[in-house]
């Protein structure tokens, strides 16, 4: 027995030492290389200062809506629900966003919603959605701000962040940006 508890000793402190100081360390040092130092991208848009890589709601007719989030868009508490599809009240809080999304975009069939427009992400701070959910608001905000459709598609387009390398990950629209650019456009 002792030639085993030795061994697992040792391997533990060198664990706690490698992923309590060396791991977390080599991070941050990493991290310093991104832009603004691993603080996260800061914009500031009509005299507020707002994290891009963060989650901000939008409800507003005028805008594009940002995908839903299970925790309020509250960055000290990243989170999913964690109730699955065949949970009964999960079930009644997507139909509940489908219903509020169908009376708002009329003109948009309920087989034409994308998902991440009526679920929340795996943290709850998704900052970006698909390039189908931001055209399928295109109709909504091109009659409520009176800007020609052709121009929002060209927005969109102008938005849109490719895949990592052209392989990894979808195409994407960060929801932010996306709005801050329409705000400037409508201007």
């Amino acid at each position: 027995m002792k030639q085993y508890i030795l061994p697992a000793i040792k391997l533990t402190g060198i664990m706690m030492l490698f992923f309590t100081v060396i791991y977390p360390f080599a991070v941050w040092g990493i991290a310093q290389f991104s832009p603004n130092s691993g603080k996260g991208e800061i914009m500031e848009h009509k005299g507020n200062k707002q994290y891009a890589n963060i989650g901000q709601s939008f409800t507003e007719d005028k805008y594009f809506w940002s995908r839903p989030s299970a925790v309020d868009y509250n960055a000290s508490g990243s989170g999913a629900s964690n109730k699955g599809p065949s949970n009964e009240e999960y079930l009644k809080e997507v139909q509940a966003r489908i219903d509020t999304f169908l009376v708002h975009n009329p003109a948009i069939k309920k087989s034409e919603i994308p998902v991440d427009l009526v679920t929340a992400s795996g943290s709850g701070l998704d900052p970006n959605c698909s390039v189908q959910a931001a055209k399928v608001q295109v109709k909504r905000i091109s009659k409520i701000r009176n800007i020609d459709e052709a121009k929002l598609i060209e927005l969109i387009a102008q938005q849109t962040e490719k895949p990592l390398i052209g392989l990894f990950g979808p195409e994407k629209i960060n929801v932010l940006k996306l709005n801050v650019a329409l705000d400037e456009l409508n201007n």
